[in-house]
């Protein structure tokens, strides 16, 4: 039997749980808690007790109590066209009164079971009427649910409909005006449509007039009909309570009748008679810098074969997916005879640029180090004089004696602070040294007083003079015996450069960077002149700057040397750069140490962009870092549409000359270097080698180390790497190997273009060539007090000779070349040492081996000189 508690039992009589305690207590029940059980037995007890209680209180037993009773069932209902399943709730009330009938003194047997089977069918028909009633319910839900579903489907399909209509309708609109063959089809079937129509119409009506009674005397033939049609149609309209609208002759049309075809499209018969225009549209045609040949063909509404007829007329080969320039896309519009409207990139690049950059708010400016360019011919002791200001060795460390990367310092003297960028001098660097006095407050320019003025001289002071920069000349090697500074002067007369003791406005001092004779007054002389141009850069301000060199490291990423030029630079900063955008992880400066900060004339190198920026572009902290994305991304597709447009330029004339041109040796090359700037210059030098009977192809030129994909596409173009100053990994050695692919290591700009040059002019003989004999890779590092930094190594390839020079590798990229000290195994000093074999290497006046780098022994040999040309 199951058993209820106190509280559902009260929730079941609606009473409070107190009040039915409190009777269960008076009836004797020992129910205390409301979550007690209830028996039958307890329910039967408070019964009696509450019947008691009520006797007493009124005098007379109840005759009538009234009990209700509520049943809930669930119907589940299925749904129609893969309508999910519902379920619907049905709720059955039964409310009973019992009323105590006196009991008569003799009843009959046989009429108390006929009453009590005739109260059991009026039970029965009520449960079953509330059941049908339940089930005419759920039927109804049922078809509600069912009349919705097919409204939606309904629905649906109009919406389709419509919609293939209307797209049925914008296709026949634009094969109308793109495609002549089909316009012209369609012109035909419309004309047979009305031509059928016509005769129809011609037939109508001579059918009418032979059917037609004789008119009237005074009326016309075949004008009673009409008028009297005229006249019965305003009879039927006046009679319906309207107006016809009647149409003028050969304005009427039926209405749109779409039938749908079993592929689901629907089409549109009669929308609209087409009507050829009298004259040529002529469109406003907005032709942006760069612009495929479809998309101008779309543009101006004419096939793209028809465009590309055209342009092969005025001698220009395309195809539809070409890249055209502004200046070709807009003589082929008015060749179409459509007017051309230029619209420039950059307008919505100029948004973004304000939105990056944020309003610069009036930041009160302070006084700035000045920013000083180091120019002048090669080896005339540049670098020289800046290491002596600097107190450091930097000279040394460059490949053949020459500087071939642009460097930046910042030296603190006693007379304030000074930032210097040195630039190479050799003949190749021409682009570095124009950025360098772009982007500088002074230049020094350099000249030895044994040689005089030389042409790279000559284009420093061009360089100088169209930036507008100051100049100061430091007349160095003043100490030399064959010194002559007065023909130095005469030399820099000639130049348009008076020094100030000779009448002009230019200041020219003597120094001699081996004893530091008019270091001082050369540091004078740029401080002067820095007062004189009162330079001043806001402090606290959204940092701006310019890239003075960048690369790619492995472990680091891309780095970018930056010369901060206004506001404080800080790390966490967001910067862009041309199209590459990022935040800056970390900071150091050109000693390799951390910083978090870098005022205005400050030089630092950064961390954290998408990728190497080219030197020379700005450096902008954004202020709207989302804005900054999108300008990124507006730049990188800006420049590989220029670059396609560039490279798929190609005229008729062009094909024509190289037709006549016959057989035609080529020299494909592959650049890979170890900063953007040497890059550039070695692509830019090797370009201009002249030749007429082998032309030299710069492929592809990059920075980093040699890559197994370079070797690869080296093979595919049969090119000649050239890797200056990285090496290639382990994979790529294989892989050259392997192929036999051509790849050439130079440390020395000028032995690059030597070698290409005797090659393009076909001269043979013997050539010296750096041939790699073993590389060691450090395991260790040791003291000693005697011989210093002592590299513990395992000869990993090849074999290690002492007697052979060196070059030590960090991350495949050259930072040291030398000789070896020494060589020993365990105690002993040996000339050789295998591959798989441990050894102690001492490399002589360089202590800064640390764990991980390559030690590379090579020799130079005497090879006979080929040329791998294609034709």
């Amino acid at each position: 039997m199951s058993t209820v508690t106190v509280q559902d039992f009260a929730k079941e009589l609606g009473r409070p749980v107190d009040e039915l305690l409190s009777q269960f207590k008076e009836a004797g029940v020992a129910v205390t808690k409301a979550d007690a059980s209830v028996t039958a037995e307890d329910k039967v007890a408070l019964l009696s007790y509450l019947q008691q209680k009520t006797r007493s209180t009124s005098g007379a037993e109840p005759r009538r109590i009234t009990l209700k009773r509520r049943e809930t069932t669930e119907l589940k209902l299925g749904g129609s066209r893969g309508a999910p399943a519902k379920t619907v709730s049905i709720e059955v009330r039964k409310k009973r009164t019992y009323v105590k009938r006196e009991e008569p003194e003799a009843q009959d047997p046989e009429a108390l079971r006929e009453a009590e089977e005739a109260a059991a069918r009026v039970e029965a028909e009520r449960e079953l009427a509330a059941r049908a009633a339940a089930e005419a319910e759920a039927r109804r839900h049922q078809e509600e649910a069912e009349r919705k579903l097919k409204e939606e489907e309904a629905e649906r399909q109009r919406t389709e409909a419509e919609a293939a209509a209307k797209h049925a309708e914008q296709e026949h609109t634009r094969l109308l005006q793109e495609d002549p063959l089909y316009r012209a089809k369609w012109e035909a079937e419309q004309a047979r449509v009305r031509a059928s129509e016509n005769v129809r119409r011609a037939a109508e009506a001579a059918r009418t007039m032979a059917a037609a009674p004789t008119p009237p005397p005074g009326v016309a033939p075949g004008a009673a009909p009409a008028a009297a049609k005229r006249a019965g149609g305003r009879d039927r309209g006046a009679a319906k309570g309207r107006s016809e609208l009647h149409l003028a002759e050969g304005k009427s049309g039926r209405r749109e009748r779409k039938t749908k075809k079993p592929s689901g499209r629907v089409r549109v018969e009669n929308v609209h008679v087409f009507e050829k225009p009298v004259a040529p549209i002529v469109r406003e045609v907005e032709v942006p810098e760069a612009i495929t040949v479809g998309e101008l063909a779309n543009r101006m509404a004419v096939k793209a074969t028809e465009l590309i007829k055209v342009m092969m007329r005025n001698g220009v080969m395309a195809t539809i997916n070409q890249t055209l320039d502004q200046d070709t896309a807009a003589l082929m519009v008015e060749e179409l005879g459509h007017k051309a409207r230029m619209v420039k990139a950059s307008d919505a690049e100029d948004k973004l640029e304000q939105a990056v950059s944020g309003e610069q708010a009036d930041v009160e400016t302070e006084p700035r180090p000045p920013v000083v360019t180091i120019m002048g011919h090669v080896d005339h002791g540049k670098t020289s004089l800046l290491d002596y200001i600097r107190k450091t060795k930097v000279a040394a460390g460059e490949a053949g004696g020459i500087t071939q990367h642009i460097g930046a310092y910042h030296v603190e003297t006693d007379k304030g602070i000074v930032t210097f960028l040195d630039t190479p001098g050799h003949a190749a660097f021409t682009r570095m040294r124009a950025r360098g006095a772009q982007i500088t407050d002074i230049v020094v320019l350099v000249v030895a007083a044994d040689d005089g003025v030389m042409p790279q001289t000559r284009e420093a002071i061009q360089h100088a003079k169209a930036a507008g920069a100051p100049i100061v000349v430091a007349i160095t090697k003043v100490d030399k015996p064959e010194a002559d500074i007065d023909r130095v002067k005469t030399e820099l007369t000639k130049e348009e450069i008076v020094p100030e003791d000779w009448g002009g406005d230019i200041q020219v001092v003597g120094v001699s960077a081996f004893s530091g004779e008019g270091v001082d007054a050369l540091l004078d002389a740029i401080l002067v002149q820095a007062e004189i141009l009162e330079l001043k850069a806001p402090i606290e301000a959204l940092a701006r700057g310019n890239i003075l060199e960048s690369s790619i490291e492995k472990g680091r990423g891309p780095v970018a040397t930056v010369l901060v030029r206004a506001g404080t630079l800080k790390q966490g900063d967001v910067v862009l750069s041309g199209p590459h955008f990022g935040r800056v992880r970390a900071m150091f400066d050109e000693a390799g140490k951390p910083v978090k900060q870098a005022g205005p004339s400050i030089p630092v190198q950064i961390l954290g962009l998408s990728g190497a920026p080219d030197a020379g572009d700005d450096v902008v902290v954004v202020a709207d870092e989302r804005s900054a994305r999108e300008l990124a991304q507006l730049r990188e597709q800006k420049l590989r549409e220029q670059k396609l447009a560039q490279s798929q330029a190609l005229r008729m004339d062009q094909v024509f000359a190289k037709m006549g041109e016959g057989e035609v040796k080529q020299l494909n090359l592959m650049i890979k270097a170890d900063v953007q700037g040497s890059a550039e210059a070695i692509a830019d030098a090797l370009r201009k080698i002249p030749s007429e009977e082998v032309k030299v192809n710069v492929l592809s030129s990059g920075i980093g180390g040699i890559s197994e994909s370079d070797v690869d596409l080296a093979l595919a173009s049969k090119a000649t790497i050239i890797g200056f100053s990285v090496r290639a990994d382990a994979g790529a050695r294989k892989r050259i190997q392997d192929t036999g692919v051509d790849v050439r290591y130079y440390s020395i700009i000028y032995d690059i273009l030597d070698d290409v040059r005797d090659a393009v002019a076909g001269l043979l003989g013997t050539e010296t060539r750096e041939q790699i004999v073993g590389i060691a890779q450090v395991r260790d590092v040791f003291r000693s007090s005697k011989l210093g930094a002592i590299a513990g190594c395992l000869v990993i390839e090849g074999s290690v000779q002492k007697s052979l020079p060196i070059r030590v590798l960090r991350n495949q990229t050259v930072i040291y070349e030398g000789v070896l000290e020494s060589l020993r195994r365990f105690k002993d000093d040996v000339a050789k040492v295998e591959a798989g074999t441990e050894c102690g290497i001492g490399v002589k006046d360089y202590n800064d081996v640390k764990v991980g780098d390559q030690i590379e022994c090579f020799q130079r040999v005497e090879v006979r000189r080929t040329v791998s040309a294609a034709a």
